[in-house]
């Protein structure tokens, strides 16, 4: 399981978290593997049942009033019960609310860190679950080309010099969207994976003979976008006279992407075959796998009927006779 140092929280810079260190330094080394957070309240009054370990745990108006009237030996009390419990991550005292002392002996004597934020409880907890939940997906990068086609994700791949930026383009040209061309970097998110173009050579393609061209100055905004979910995977390999190719796809294939199943096509490719087209049909074609409609398997389904219905007209007739 990924998790990411505590550290990092305070060195972010694009969710804007407002975090100041106020204690334990020693800390900051400590773990975060989930992206919930965790209020304290009723741990704070002994019962420690659901106080799941490695998760950021937010002191907010509530646990910092309900401190506030406890004398202070109960105070430290509650919190070393409280920070002796399984492995914390840190505490994070929200809305500038004034930090008791006891809380800042309690985490410095727990190895424990103490940050401090002047946003709102239900704010910071929204940003630290998106800084979270980016910085804990697993990624990847990728040699191939992503597009947009009928807004199914389709991931081109297969060997250098293939033709996969050539069919990316005949495909912008046909009105379609270049998501990625070369490297293409992937996340996953709740179970799906998307796909980015690298910030360094995003928008551009490499076409051999012409060189590196942009694809959002010569056909607009229209025929880019930022990231797309990957739905489908087309692997482009040199035809092979001796080889054989699925000619049914009853079977589906599946290529696995950070840890998820994607669909998979393998496509031979030799002179005279459209590709452009050919993916514009794979696009179509899952589309109606996602609908319900596997047309190979209603194919071999209605002539395996067809097969059995003369069959047993067969037998029906030598017994006549």
């Amino acid at each position: 399981m990924k998790s990411i140092r505590i550290s990092q929280l305070l060195e972010d810079q694009g969710h804007d978290l407002r975090l100041t260190l106020m204690a334990g330094t020693q800390g900051l080394a400590r773990t975060v593997d989930s992206s919930r957070i965790q209020k304290p309240g009723l741990a704070l009054a002994g019962f420690t049942e659901h106080l799941h370990p490695h998760r950021v745990q937010v002191f907010g108006n509530t646990e910092i009033s309900y401190l506030a009237t406890l004398p202070e030996d109960a105070q430290r009390a509650s919190l070393a019960k409280l920070f002796s419990e399984e492995d914390l991550a840190c505490v994070v005292v929200t809305k500038a609310l004034d930090v008791p002392r006891a809380l800042v002996d309690a985490c410095e004597a727990a190895g424990l860190s103490l940050m401090k934020t002047p946003l709102l409880s239900s704010e910071f907890i929204q940003r630290v679950q998106n800084f979270l939940e980016d910085a804990l997906t697993e990624s990847s990068s990728l040699h191939g080309v992503l597009m947009d086609v009928f807004g199914v994700g389709i991931l081109l791949l297969g060997k250098s010099g293939i033709g996969k930026s050539e069919i990316a383009l005949d495909l912008v040209m046909r009105g379609h969207r270049l998501v990625a061309d070369d490297i293409v970097d992937v996340t996953r998110r709740k179970g799906a994976v998307y796909g980015a173009g690298n910030p360094v050579i995003k928008h551009h393609m490499e076409i051999r003979g012409l060189g590196i061209i942009n694809i959002k100055d010569l056909f607009g905004v229209s025929a880019v976008r930022e990231q797309k979910k990957i739905e489908l995977v087309i692997e482009l390999q040199e035809w092979d006279p001796h080889q054989e190719y699925d000619r049914l796809g009853v079977e589906d294939k599946h290529l696995q992407i950070v840890g998820v199943d994607i669909p998979l096509s393998v496509v031979p490719v030799r002179p005279g075959r459209n590709m452009a087209t050919i993916v514009e049909v794979a696009a179509r074609n899952q589309l109606l796998k996602l609908q319900g409609h596997h047309s190979a398997r209603e194919f071999a389904e209605r002539l395996n009927r067809a097969i059995a219905q003369g069959a047993m007209r067969r037998t029906l007739g030598e017994e006549v006779e």
